[in-house]
């Protein structure tokens, strides 16, 4: 039975539950495209929810002219949309170090991300975070036709009909998206339509083994090399941590306490976030006999070096599926 029919038949059923069994299937595409809207993963948790009740309120709505998934996105898109116009609090904060910054900003958990390997909506380089911040800098209605049209590969007519919009607004709206995006993004990732890669790199995971053992070590010297020198490191969710040098970075680690004698036992384990490599980084302090998870260290390596670092505070974020002790 295709998507279309199974939909009919739940629908026909007035069955909730073999609604949910049909619709269950696209949670995690859809779920990753609200994250691209929102930058945030317990929103679009929330807002994927949201897109199911919607969808079975308005299920006589459907007559089939458009795919079940295109029907499920502009649901999503449009609930995406509703909660960004109520709250006030989405928006890039300033910052007088580095453009603007996003407290707001959560990593993705790869485990969650679609099972299918060749779904382009979660190609690698339109869910790093470099890449996700870039997009919550554009107004609301440009996110989502930019997401549409140049992540998702909509023609502008199926963009322009889920926005209710004319083909000529959302072809002059992607126009503007596109300056937006190539001004935000770092010059050596503006191409998002490169082909999508999902493993680490050799080199990646190289790095990511050398700053974890260095950590373990505590190696202040051997992190310091790891870092290119106009490194670009942020702590979130608080956006006064941002720093872009390796040395005001590693200046601040050590004055913090975080490398001095007596409270530098650390522990580490790899893993990824947003396709992205990431050290999950737990600390023992004097006194304690565990390893107390620390935050969560997410890394983006460039010519062999950590060219960002992004820290985030990861306590009470079971999502993430990191044990809070080792």
């Amino acid at each position: 039975m295709t998507d279309e029919a199974a939909f009919f038949a739940a629908v026909r059923s007035g069955d909730p539950a073999r609604f949910a069994l049909v619709t269950e299937r696209h949670r995690r595409e859809l779920r990753v495209h609200c994250y691209r809207m929102l930058a945030n993963y317990e929103d679009a948790q929330d807002l994927t929810q949201e897109t199911f009740l919607r969808a079975w309120h308005k299920r006589e709505s459907f007559q089939g002219h458009a795919a079940l998934r295109t029907w499920l996105y502009r649901i999503a898109t449009n609930a995406c949309l509703d909660f960004l116009d109520k709250r006030n609090d989405r928006t890039p904060v300033p910052s007088d170090l580095s453009g603007a910054e996003l407290p707001y900003l959560q990593p993705y958990p790869d485990q969650m991300l679609p099972e299918d390997p060749q779904e382009s909506a979660v190609a690698r380089e339109t869910i790093e975070l470099a890449f996700v911040v870039a997009v919550q800098h554009l107004p609301p209605r440009q996110r989502a036709v930019f997401v549409l049209r140049d992540v998702l590969g909509w023609p502008a007519s199926k963009a322009a009909d889920a926005l209710d919009l004319t083909v000529a607004s959302v072809t002059s709206a992607l126009q503007r998206a596109r300056v937006t995006m190539r001004a935000q993004l770092p010059s050596r990732r503006l191409d998002w339509r490169s082909p999508a890669t999902h493993e680490l790199s050799r080199v990646e995971r190289g790095v990511l083994k050398a700053y974890l053992d260095a950590h373990e070590r505590n190696d202040v010297a051997g992190l310091t090399s790891l870092l290119r020198d106009d490194l670009r490191f942020a702590m979130l969710p608080d956006p006064g941590t941002v720093v872009t040098t390796a040395k005001e970075a590693v200046d601040g680690w050590v004055s913090s306490g975080l490398f001095q004698r007596g409270y530098d036992d650390w522990r580490g384990i790899a893993t990824t976030v947003n396709r992205m490599p990431a050290a999950a980084l737990y600390l023992r302090a004097p006194g304690d006999s565990e390893y107390r998870l620390l935050n969560l260290a997410v890394l983006h390596i460039a010519d062999g070096k950590i060219a960002e670092l992004t820290g985030f505070e990861v306590a009470g974020k079971p999502w993430l599926d990191l044990s809070s002790t080792r």
